[in-house]
């Protein structure tokens, strides 16, 4: 009877919901490193996170799509598939990792490994900060829903006991 009670409690706690990393944000991209001979040029802009379902993505401007998966804290990981860069006959794979804290500031690590002709070229690597300026509203479905009324933890343990 006693480990009812515990195991139902690491339920209800283990259903938390991911972190909302979700929006748009205001960001500026300082280089750290590089060992292109031309390396790219970031200006300031707008970078879009959107996390659907179990899925997270990360839109920057004239790069490829990084996908990732969401995290339940507020980090972030994903990576591109090779697309084209900012330079004709130059393809990239991008990476970021970072975290957004909670008063909405992004701070990111990108990296960029270019190649052409299917032969690596060189790597770049920037820090990507900046807030969040707009979240990422999802669609409005046609039929809306009322939610359900909420019920008190509690009564669903006072349930479990009774068994």
């Amino acid at each position: 009877m006693r480990t009812i009670v515990p195991v139902a409690l690491v339920a209800l706690m283990s259903a938390t919901a991911f972190a909302d990393v979700t929006g748009v944000y205001d960001v500026k991209y300082e280089e750290v490193s590089t060992n292109c001979t031309s390396p790219l040029r970031y200006p300031p802009g707008k970078l879009t996170i959107k996390v659907i379902g179990n899925s997270l993505t990360v839109d920057i401007d004239r790069t490829p799509l990084m996908g990732g998966i969401p995290s339940k804290t507020d980090k972030i990981s994903a990576k591109s598939k090779s697309g084209t860069t900012m330079v004709d006959g130059m393809n990239g794979v991008f990476s970021v990792a970072g975290k957004v804290t909670p008063e909405g500031l992004l701070h990111l690590v990108m990296v960029g490994e270019y190649s052409a002709g299917g032969k690596p070229l060189c790597t770049q690597s920037w820090n990507v900060n900046g807030p969040r300026t707009d979240t990422v509203k999802p669609k409005k479905t046609q039929k809306t829903q009322k939610p359900a009324p909420a019920k008190p933890v509690m009564h669903d343990l006072v349930t479990l006991t009774r068994f």
